[in-house]
This record gives C-alpha cells, structure tokens and sequence, in this order.
C-alpha cells in the first residue's frame, strides 16, 4: 500500500526562488514535449516519452542550457507524466492533456526517491541543500518518491511511502447513509451530520477579497498581495471542508465493514444553476471517494444503491442487514430488497 503525507515547507527566499525555477522547468518540458508529440503525430508518427526525452537531451545542452540549473528531475519526470497522460487519453479515461500556462497552472515538480533525503524535520535537495520541514514524515516504510506544490504563497511537499498492508478485520455492523445538502450525512442509526457550508460562511469575506483583487492596478505589487489574500482564502475553506470529511469518513470506516451510500449523478446535478455552488460545497463526490477508499483498505465493502432504488432518496431509514450468504460478499440485502454487490 502506498501512503501520501503532504507537509508544508518553510524555504528560504533563495530556496524559494530555486523552487520557482525548478516549477518553471518542469513546465517548460512539459509544453515542449506536447507540442513535438502533437508535431510527430500529426506527421504520421508514434510518439513515446522515451524517443522525446532522447531527442530532448540531445538537444538540451546546446539550446537550453538553463535546465542544468535544478535537480535533473525537473526536466525527466515530465516525459513519463505525459505519456502516462497519453495512454489514459486513448483509453477513455482522461481528457486529452493540455499545454500548462504559467498563471493558471499549478507550479509542482517530482522528485524521484534517490534525488532527496530526509532528516528530523528537514529535506535534502540536490543542488539547495537542507529545507525545513514543518512536521516529520509520519510513516514508516520504503520512500517512493515525492512531489513539491505551491498552493497560495506556501510550499509543500507530497511524499509517497510504501507500507505494509493492513490486517482487515472484519466488522459486521452495516450502516445506510444518505447524504444530501442540508445535513451532509444521516445515517441509519439516527446520527445526523450537519453540512457545514464553510464557501457560504466565508463567501462575504471572498467576494471583498475579489473586489479588491480587480481594483488593483495589473502588473502591481498590491495587485499580487491582493490575489494571494484570495488564494489563502479558498486554501482555508479547502482545508476545512478537508477536516471534516476526512475525520467523518475515517470515523465511518473504522465503525463499520458495510456501508450502503446512494449512487448520485453529481456532474448532472451541478448543471443545476440554483445547487451548483452548494452542492460544490458540500464535496459529496469527494465524501464518497474518501469513503470508498478507506473502507476497501480495511477490508470493508462500500455499496453503491442505485439513485432510482425505491427509498434511496432517505437511504438513512433503510436497515442494512447482513444474511449468511453476505458473509462471502455476495449481495447485500436492504430492508427487505436485495442489491446485487
């Protein structure tokens, strides 16, 4: 099993600005290798990553020199990123990849697992030396690698560690949820979970934020200090909306082995111009991902109840019962319907 722990980064400014550069450098390889992919395939070629990093490297040292400047990674990993972009894009599961602007993507590069260390919160880099670390890595086993973001005007770093896998064990209680806009969940049991709305708490404050933000002058100082007040802003709500459905889903799969939730059609749903924003809000995609996830690693099974099933529009009154035949996983049976699992 593989784990993620995101830790926020203290850097100094030169170490700042060396991220910057090693962002811009991913970027850059990016965009280059999509446009020589695009140039190659319309010409009738097969393009991979590994016939575009040769041709890249073969050209670097006299046309971009610049590259040299960061950790090597910043100019390797875009290739393998857009070829796996690719194969998803001929297997129907992604959009076909895009060039990657410098204001509205998000700056990040990979570092692969022999490229850093770590120590009692810090981080070795090649070429800038020791980062602070705001906390130590929680985890335990083989790194695999990691990738540093920016997100507002602060820096983290996302490291991928290989675990041992989890004993399941195996918990009999089943629970129905039923999940909606003005309680984020109700479960069978009774409890009740309120939504907390932190967009429409925080949307006063944002919409000022906004305003002052298109006031400024382009190009200016307060202009940038105005459009990072904004962006700390959507971070916050971000990692509260993150805290709540992260604790109540962790909660949910520890306490029980079965778990039925209502299938919804959320991308049709927030065509709905008067729910869009709340149901946004809300995150129930994002509570069902969590959900999925976290049971199916504790040996659980997370149902998905048709949205026409009769009932499922209050799947909070159904009762989950678990026959003998659902010991093996069979089918789940609720109330007195059965649902194929």
């Amino acid at each position: 099993m593989i784990k993620t722990h995101k830790i926020r980064l203290h850097p100094t400014p030169e170490q700042a600005h060396y991220f910057a550069r090693a962002a811009g450098t991913s970027r850059f390889v990016w965009n280059w290798a999509l446009a020589e992919w695009n140039r190659q395939y319309e010409a009738g070629e097969k393009p991979t990553a590994l016939k575009l990093k040769k041709q890249f490297n073969e050209i670097r040292r006299s046309q971009f020199p610049w590259t040299w400047e960061v950790t090597k990674n910043a100019s390797d990993q875009p290739f393998l990123d857009l070829g796996k972009a690719f194969t998803a894009f001929f297997e129907g599961r992604a959009r076909r990849p895009q060039f990657k602007s410098k204001k509205t993507s998000k700056p990040s590069f990979y570092l692969a697992n022999d490229q850093f260390a770590l120590g009692d919160h810090r981080m070795w880099i090649p070429k800038l030396g020791w980062v602070n670390l705001a906390e130590k890595l929680r985890f335990v086993g083989r790194v695999k690698g990691a990738r540093i973001t920016k997100t507002a005007d602060w820096r983290f770093v996302s490291i991928q560690v290989e675990i041992h896998d989890p004993i399941p064990v195996n918990k009999p209680a089943a629970v129905g949820i039923d999940v909606g806009l003005n309680r984020l969940a109700t479960l069978s049991t009774g409890e009740e979970v309120e939504n907390q709305a932190f967009l429409k708490t925080a949307l006063k404050k944002l919409r000022q934020a906004n305003k002052r933000l298109h006031r400024r002058k382009l190009g200016s100082k307060n202009r940038e200090k105005a459009r990072q007040q904004v962006a700390r802003l959507h971070y916050r709500i971000t990692c509260l909306r993150q805290d709540v459905l992260q604790k109540l889903t962790t909660r949910l799969a520890d306490s029980y082995g079965i778990i039925g939730v209502e299938d919804l059609h959320l991308k049709g749903l927030l065509k709905n111009r008067r729910l869009a924003c709340s149901l946004a809000d809300a995150s129930l995609g994002t509570l069902r991902r969590l959900l999925e996830a976290k049971v199916a690693q504790r040996g659980g099974l997370v149902i998905k109840v048709d949205r026409f099933f009769p009932g499922s529009q209050d799947l909070s009154l159904l009762r989950l019962d678990v026959g003998s035949d659902d010991a093996q996983g069979s089918h789940l049976c609720v109330s007195e319907s059965c649902l194929p699992v």
